[in-house]
């Protein structure tokens, strides 16, 4: 198994199955220039397409995740014939379990690793500037300072965030667009978290990094850019196996009503198949080492901390690059994080938070807290697993964040490690390596510059369509949408668009709606779970459900959806 890194050339672009809202009624094997809009009657008709096939596609693309949503971004943009294929569903894996951070790096800069700390700078710009700053705004962050915080605790933060700045200008992130770091009086601290420890309180450390709205969210939008390139985006499609040239595929979606069976599997060929499997990997490629290190989060309510404007974020005691946050969320909630421990033995679908972790992190935050968060506090949960690359020693913190693309014996591209701020570096590198191999023809990159569905400059964005009642939209509607907003409301396929879908949660019916008729969505899990991030507490999570089934009934095309395969 080899590394290897490639370069490209021109290609033309191709099409796609156009099964959009307006679309799903329309004949599946009908062709016209793609839309973003991903539903199950596109899905049909793509799986009919390429079970009758008996060409290779240029590119198949296993896991979607971000990086492997990425990678089918990057490949049909380039104008490459792209098939990406997910077991689950979009953002089931690592991808929705995340801190919900585009940062800049500094962890990265305390242990010296320069490299790492450069590269998320730039990518971090280049979400916040031109493809995505509808889903990344500035956070700030900061780091109280007690009159009992060690001399060297006191003092390190604020160097970190100042070489932060400084990377943050060389990477080409504008003033205007992220500040520099400064420090704040104790009165300023208070104001950014309403619910720091007065006591003994001198002052504190400001940073600005970037935080996603959701990442989720920003998976969905890079797969539906992918499919407005034309790319085939199918869930539900498991690969049995895979060499670098064939998968055999399962449809698990049983033909839209039930259990998958072996009339549901297939063979695609294809001029090269990349694994983005993440902390799967090593079940896709045999002879690949992935290091799973779990990293847990609790969801409490903001009013606990005075609904802070910013993150709080406290160090760890003992160690001298590594915080725990509150981070502000969706919903009225915070979001308290992280830990990082190894995680051996078989990866589950969904990891699940240890009674230890949860009590790591109370203790951590509640050292800088002026009331502290107790277990009646915490309303969920989530953990995910990072996918670092197996070194073979040391413990999972100190193991690299650096991305591995690789090569097995059978041809079959691997990719894997990494970090979620850098997921169209790698996906870059991965397509270049496809074109270097297969010398299919292709164009150069493009995705440093090419919006986001919902961003500015994207060219599949609504006319402006009045809500009803002349109201304005909400502006959590817009926060999530951007752009995409007015269509979300005018194209609902459920009555009173705007009625939220339970109390205190400020979702509508119409999101509901679009994520099955634009968003790919098949079952109650995927609205609730990674469309919205609705149930990362379960009581909200069962108020939204009836809705949630609502618009699934509502979609044409739509059949009766099986079980998720772990509910949440």
């Amino acid at each position: 198994m080899t590394g290897h890194t490639a370069h490209g050339t021109t290609a033309p672009a191709t099409t796609a199955f156009d099964n959009s809202a307006s679309a799903n009624s329309a004949s599946a094997n009908s062709v016209s220039v793609p839309t973003t809009a991903l539903s199950a009657a596109r899905r049909a008709g793509e799986l009919a397409e390429l079970r009758d096939r008996d060409t290779p596609v240029d590119l198949v693309v296993i896991g979607g995740g971000i990086t492997g949503a990425g990678i089918a971004l990057d490949a049909a943009s380039r104008g490459l014939e792209t098939v990406l294929l997910e077991a689950h569903d979009l953002a089931f894996g690592t991808s929705r379990w995340s801190s919900k951070l585009a940062h800049g790096g500094l962890r990265y800069l305390a242990t010296g690793n320069i490299g790492i700390a450069r590269r998320s700078a730039v990518e971090r710009g280049i979400m916040l500037e031109r493809t995505a700053p509808h889903l990344v705004r500035p956070l700030a962050q900061v780091v109280p300072v007690f009159r009992d915080t060690p001399p060297l605790g006191a003092v390190l933060p604020g160097l970190g965030f100042l070489a932060g700045t400084v990377l943050s200008r060389l990477a080409g992130t504008r003033a205007d667009r992220l500040p520099g770091a400064r420090i704040l009086s104790a009165g300023k601290v208070a104001r950014y978290v309403p619910g720091v420890r007065r006591r003994g309180l001198e002052f504190g450390h400001l940073n600005w990094d970037c935080q996603l709205i959701d990442d989720a969210r920003l998976v969905t939008a890079v797969a539906r850019t992918a499919a407005g390139h034309g790319a085939r985006v199918i869930t539900r499609a498991r690969v049995l196996e895979a060499t670098g040239t064939r998968v055999t595929v399962r449809d698990e979606f049983g033909g839209g009503g039930g259990e998958s069976s072996d009339d549901d599997e297939f063979t695609i060929s294809a001029r090269a198949v990349v694994s983005a499997t993440g902390v799967w990997a090593g079940q896709t490629t045999p002879g690949v080492r992935v290091r799973p290190s779990r990293g847990t989060h609790l969801v409490v309510r903001a009013a606990a901390l005075g609904d802070p404007v910013g993150a709080l974020t406290v160090p760890v005691p003992g160690e001298t690059n590594r915080f725990c946050f509150a981070l502000p969320a969706e919903f009225g909630r915070l979001h308290v994080g992280l830990t990082d421990v190894d995680a051996p033995g078989p990866v589950p679908d969904v990891p699940e938070a240890t009674e230890d972790e949860i009590d790591f992190l109370l203790d951590v935050v509640n050292r800088a807290l002026e009331t502290g968060l107790t277990r009646e506090d915490v309303l969920g949960t989530f953990a995910g697993l990072r996918p670092l690359v197996d070194s073979g020693d040391g413990n999972t913190a100190d193991l690299s964040r650096e991305h591995a693309v690789l090569t097995s014996d059978n041809g079959l591209i691997t990719i894997t490690g990494g970090k979620l701020t850098e997921y169209r570096l790698m996906a870059e590198q991965a397509v270049d390596l496809v074109v270097g191999r297969t010398g299919v023809a292709a164009g150069p990159c493009r995705t440093a510059d090419l919006p986001l569905i919902g961003a500015p400059g994207h060219p599949e964005v609504a006319r402006p369509t009045p809500v009803s009642g002349g109201g304005r939209l909400p502006a959590s509607l817009v926060a999530r949408y951007g752009q995409e907003a007015a269509a979300v409301v005018s194209e609902s396929l459920l009555d009173r668009p705007l009625e939220k879908v339970a109390d205190g949660l400020d979702v509508t019916r119409a999101e509901f709606s679009y994520a099955v008729t634009h968003e790919g969505a098949l079952t109650v899990g995927d609205i609730l779970d990674r469309r919205s991030r609705i149930g990362l507490v379960h009581t909200d999570r069962a108020a939204a459900e009836p809705t949630a089934r609502e618009a699934l009934a509502a979609s044409p095309g739509s059949a009766t959806p099986p079980p998720d395969p772990l509910p949440l």
